[in-house]
Order: C-alpha cells, then sequence, then structure tokens
C-alpha cells in the first residue's frame, strides 16, 4: 500500500477476516432446517450476543434481527418460510433493556422527509415500555393467520448488564 492510499475501511477488514476464515474453513454439512426447529426474533444491538446468552450453536436456529427486534410484517414473512418451509416449530422474541427505539419517535421520518425531501414508507416501530412491546409483538407473533406453530412462542427482555433474561407474560393464551 501506498503512503497516499487510504486507509482500509471497515468492510475491507471484514473481506480479509472471511478470506482467512475461508482459509480453514470446512463444510459442516448443515441442512437450512434449524436442527432445534426454533426461529429467535431480536435487536439488532451490538451487545446482543445471542448464541452466547442463549446456548446456541450454528445451525441451531433461525435468527431475525431488526431495530428494536419488533415483529413487523417483514418479520411475519420471515417466520412463515422458516415454519412453512423449513420446518420450525417454535419461536422465541428477545427485546433488551436500553434500546435505542425507547428515545426514537415519529419524529425520524419526518426529519428524514425533511433532509432528503421524501418520507420513508417504514414505520419507525418505536416504543417507550419494552414489557407493553414485548406483548404486542406476541400477540402479533400469535395471531397472526400465517403461522400454523404458535403454541410455542414466548417473549424475554435481556439485561444487557447482567445477561439475564426476564420473561414477559403475553396476557393471552396461545391461539386466541
Amino acid at each position: 500500500m501506498s503512503a497516499t492510499s487510504n486507509p482500509p475501511t471497515v468492510t475491507d477488514q471484514l473481506v480479509a477476516a472471511n478470506a482467512e476464515y475461508a482459509t480453514g474453513f470446512t463444510d459442516p454439512g448443515l441442512a437450512p432446517a434449524p436442527a432445534r426447529k426454533v426461529a429467535v426474533v431480536t435487536c439488532m444491538d451490538a451487545r446482543i450476543d445471542l448464541p452466547a446468552a442463549l446456548g446456541l450453536r450454528l445451525g441451531d436456529c433461525h435468527t431475525l434481527r431488526n431495530a428494536g427486534g419488533v415483529v413487523t410484517d417483514d418479520v411475519i414473512r420471515s417466520l412463515t418460510i422458516s415454519q412453512r418451509a423449513l420446518g420450525t416449530t417454535s419461536v422465541v422474541l428477545v427485546q433488551h433493556t436500553g434500546c435505542g427505539l425507547l428515545t426514537l419517535t415519529e419524529d425520524f421520518r419526518h426529519e428524514l422527509e425533511r433532509e432528503v425531501g421524501q418520507r420513508p414508507a417504514w414505520a419507525v416501530e418505536s416504543f417507550t415500555d419494552s414489557d407493553q412491546e414485548m406483548r404486542q409483538s406476541l400477540r402479533r407473533v400469535r395471531t397472526s393467520p400465517f403461522l400454523p406453530h404458535t403454541d410455542d412462542v414466548r417473549g424475554f427482555v435481556f439485561d444487557v448488564t447482567t445477561g439475564r433474561l426476564r420473561e414477559i407474560d403475553a396476557g393471552i393464551t396461545p391461539g386466541e
């Protein structure tokens, strides 16, 4: 690299790490269907080490991550494919303490519209109460007509300072 070259970007570093990883990679022979027949929906927050927190290994689950770990139409789409095409029967929802969506509001969309001249088609899905948001997400999964397996759907709030899960009761019975 010459003295006038730009330093490597984070993406360059990730690609280099992958090249090193690939030199020792052996196909583990896993199927696309998760071995433990579970799909986990969680936040994209970088503080959540999902495999370590839940004792998961490669091939155990489908992992769906988005801002807030909220159940959106796209999450229902992915869960439907996970259940109907790939055999999952359990859904675990994991949100967390100190989530950025606790402070973000729909004003964010208005600010984007002012800045770029176009309003995003998506909702921010912000919330002020993690427990209530989890109850809503649990209801969205348990009442979806597209999901055939709603008996084992549970929701938790992960404490980012202790690593512990706290279960949230949806207030409804499965299949309602």
